[in-house]
């Protein structure tokens, strides 16, 4: 399995988004419709391009290819230069093709995003200047995006508090998300192993306190998804791929804590998250999506699926008992490659395929959702995994 995935990353992923680079205006192209039409005007979201810093970084770091590094020196400079407000602090939303400032709106899950990307990119260049702007971008979700509660979501230009459209779905409007904490943890992750600031431990640590405290169902073996500012849910909602998503990124940031207490707390957790994930979404080779009031939403989503890849070895990693979370990886990687990869030259994979396989026509192949970060990290997980242990 691990050779295929090599290859898929090699030969498929790598060079899509190298084709991608706008190296007229800086960034990267920012929308490719299902019919493969590149629209080179089109905004570029900054998600998007952290995501994409994120990508070349670590395919530098995990295949050792220098070419790759230049691909993420061209994304750092248009993060550094466009998408960072000199005068507020944090980064905006989303530009135009040319560079101008489009939406202005400061989010915490974008700004985690841009210090995720910046303290790989740290690690792969080791650029100074990338990490000072990383620990920068972090002191303004410290202070600018955190309440006594938790972290906010939505702000203007200059961090005064707006509504949540951005990141609330299924008709509500959430004031706290498990979305945006999960990615605030997994930007602390990546920080903290590249910088060891005991200061992004302890908030670490205070993360994984509320993902126990007000974020896991114990009863329903599942995180809850939308809160209002008090921790309420708002929906019921079961997120499979946001939960086997967790399993492994928790996982991953006790590891690199690498403190005892935490670890032992959060293990029934992170199993539970995985085994349930692997009992009720794992259907036809296959993750579904969602279950919203007791009724599965049975599209698959291409992020889903490389979640469920990367977990369900987790998990097999974690309990090597239970081989049937690799057989279960392995039968995901097949369907993958059989259904969810687009076939056509000069395209990467589907955004969401129905329940038979049929591609959902009208879904992008490129926005600023649809990146290299899923896919692209269910490779180099992989890739890295089989480096350090039994995975072939």
């Amino acid at each position: 399995m691990v050779q295929e995935i090599e290859k898929h990353l090699e030969e498929k992923l790598i060079p899509f988004w190298e084709r991608l680079a706008d190296w007229q205006y800086g960034g990267f192209y920012g929308y490719m419709g299902y019919d493969l039409k590149l629209n080179p005007q089109a905004e570029k979201g900054v998600i998007l391009n952290s995501r994409i810093l994120w990508f070349f970084s670590n395919g530098f770091l995990t295949l050792g290819d220098t070419k790759l590094l230049k691909y993420a020196d061209h994304a750092y400079e248009f993060l550094r230069d466009f998408c960072v407000d000199k005068k507020y602090g944090g980064v905006y939303w989303s530009l135009s093709y040319d560079g101008n400032v489009l939406d202005e709106t400061k989010h915490t899950y974008n700004l985690a995003f841009a210090v995720y990307a910046l303290s790989s990119y740290y690690a792969a260049s080791k650029k100074e200047e990338a990490l000072m702007l990383a620990c920068e971008l972090y002191e303004q979700i410290e202070t600018c995006c955190k309440d006594a509660g938790g972290y906010g979501e939505a702000f203007d230009r200059e961090f005064r508090p707006m509504s949540n459209e951005k990141l609330s779905e299924n008709g509500v409007m959430a004031a706290r998300t498990m979305n945006t904490l999960l990615h605030v943890f997994e930007a602390y992750t990546e920080l903290y192993r590249v910088s060891s600031q005991k200061r992004v431990g302890d908030k670490m640590r205070e993360i994984l306190d509320v993902f126990e405290q007000n974020v896991y169902n114990p009863k329903k073996r599942r995180q809850e998804v939308f809160f209002d500012r008090e921790w309420n849910p708002l929906i019921d909602l079961h997120s499979y791929g946001h939960d086997i998503e967790t399993s492994w990124l928790l996982d991953l940031g006790c590891q690199v804590l690498g403190d005892p207490e935490y670890t032992k707390k959060m293990a029934p957790m992170i199993e539970a998250l995985a085994q349930e994930t692997y009992e009720k979404a794992y259907q036809n080779h296959s993750m579904i999506n969602e279950c919203e009031n007791g009724i599965n939403q049975t599209d698959r989503i291409w992020w889903v699926q490389a979640e469920a890849v990367v977990g369900f070895v987790n998990a097999w990693e974690r309990m090597p008992e239970k081989e049937y979370f690799l057989h279960g990886a392995k039968d995901i990687w097949t369907y993958i490659c059989q259904v969810m990869v687009d076939k056509r030259e000069g395209s990467e994979w589907y955004w969401r395929v129905d329940e038979t396989g049929k591609p959902v026509e009208g879904e992008p192949i490129v926005e600023p959702w649809k990146c290299p970060y899923h896919n692209g990290r269910m490779c180099m997980e992989m890739i890295q995994r089989s480096h350090r242990g039994k995975l072939s």
